[in-house]
């Protein structure tokens, strides 16, 4: 049975055009072509990648937080209350009526309860530090993928005619930058996938994890089915963009508000110019319209085709996100990651301060002026 299911899945007419077959991609006379069996590295490498990532967050990205001034914002920790916590592990955010069972059960008031999930729930948010790792990490690795990226494929006459990308497909032979780039590419994707439990957890995790799973098929996809110009396109079009966000997020978390702006406009720039007018275009264009001057279309052209438009579905979400925060901006708001959960403030401090200012308390509240609005 496995045997069946094996012949089935590597049946030329999935992965090739009509009147082609795989030992058409045999090496031979000093030509060499891509391999299935070459992926299998990319997991061992994958957690290679985690390896490499732990040490430099250890050793290089916290140190590096350390020289920016990167400050843990102090948080309350919420009191052991068994009551509390029982509830807590079935829902975060209790609604009106749980507030006021759960202050009858616990002996707390209302105010207490919420104020008790409100620091239950900051507890489990990453902390600022976890955040500036990760993208130091991110950041690093996508400015050198970019820089590598360039370098294998600026020299290529497909990079400046995307009609080459096809010139004697599927005959065409793999070149060894061609071969690391994919391999280091892929394998960190799969670290991603692997860490991403584990990771600063945004409002998009789900776009993510079609994200991460999208690319995976695509590098691999096209690596089978030799469509490997058009993927180094694809790739290093992805990274011109991603590094820009992660140091943007770098400068965020340190403070360093002006810079994190200016460099973020640079990034919606040139995200959108890349994601949104590039890559349907010029890339997609080329990956639909061109292969069909040179063979009628198979099973594979259709399914890469239909990775990229999930891909560019993801980047037109992206994109929204990404005009959200630059309205804000120009607003003159700060621009936050839309992704992230915002920390919760407690209200404590905010009575103290009323209190200061007002006087004593009353039942246990501050006393507040008409035209003060309190927020939570």
């Amino acid at each position: 049975m496995f045997q069946t299911l094996y012949s089935y899945f590597w049946w030329e007419r999935l992965w090739l055009p009509a009147n082609l077959t795989w030992a058409d991609l045999e090496d031979r006379d000093g030509r060499v072509y891509a391999k299935a069996a070459d992926l299998y590295v990319t997991l061992p490498l994958a957690f290679l990648f985690l390896v490499v990532r732990h040490l430099f967050e250890t050793y290089v990205a916290t140190p590096l937080a350390g020289l920016l001034n990167v400050k843990e914002k102090i948080r309350l920790r919420a009191a052991p209350n068994a009551v509390l916590e029982r509830f807590y592990g079935t829902t975060k955010h209790p609604k009106q009526a749980d507030v006021e069972a759960l202050a009858r059960q616990s002996g707390c008031s209302a105010r207490q309860v919420e104020r008790w999930f409100r620091r239950r729930r900051n507890q489990d948010r990453p902390s600022l530090l976890k955040k500036f790792r990760e993208a130091s990490w991110r950041f690093t690795f996508y400015l050198l993928a970019f820089i590598a990226g360039m370098a294998v494929i600026v020299d290529k006459p497909w990079f400046y005619n995307l009609r080459e990308v096809w010139a004697g497909y599927p005959i065409q032979s793999m070149l060894p930058s061609q071969y690391w780039y994919y391999i280091i590419e892929l394998s960190f994707y799969w670290s991603l996938l692997f860490s991403i439990a584990s990771d600063v957890k945004r409002k998009d995790f789900k776009e993510q994890i079609i994200h991460h799973v999208a690319t995976i098929i695509l590098i691999s996809f096209s690596w089978f089915a030799n469509y490997i110009r058009a993927g180094t396109l694809i790739m290093a079009l992805h990274d011109s963009a991603d590094y820009l966000l992660e140091s943007a997020k770098m400068f965020n978390y340190a403070g360093w508000r002006n810079t994190c702006n200016n460099i973020f406009i640079v990034f919606a720039a040139v995200f959108i110019v890349t994601r949104l007018v590039i890559l349907p275009f010029w890339i997609m264009h080329c990956t639909v319209v061109y292969p069909l001057e040179l063979y009628p279309a198979f099973f594979g052209y259709y399914f890469f085709n239909f990775m990229m438009v999930v891909l560019q579905a993801l980047h037109v979400f992206w994109a929204y996100l990404i005009i959200r925060m630059a309205q804000k901006f120009i607003t003159g708001k700060v621009v936050e990651d839309e992704r992230s959960d915002r920390e919760e403030t407690d209200d404590t401090e905010e009575e103290e301060e009323a209190a200061a200012k007002n006087g004593p308390l009353s039942n246990g509240h501050p006393v507040l002026n008409n035209n003060h609005r309190k927020t939570d």
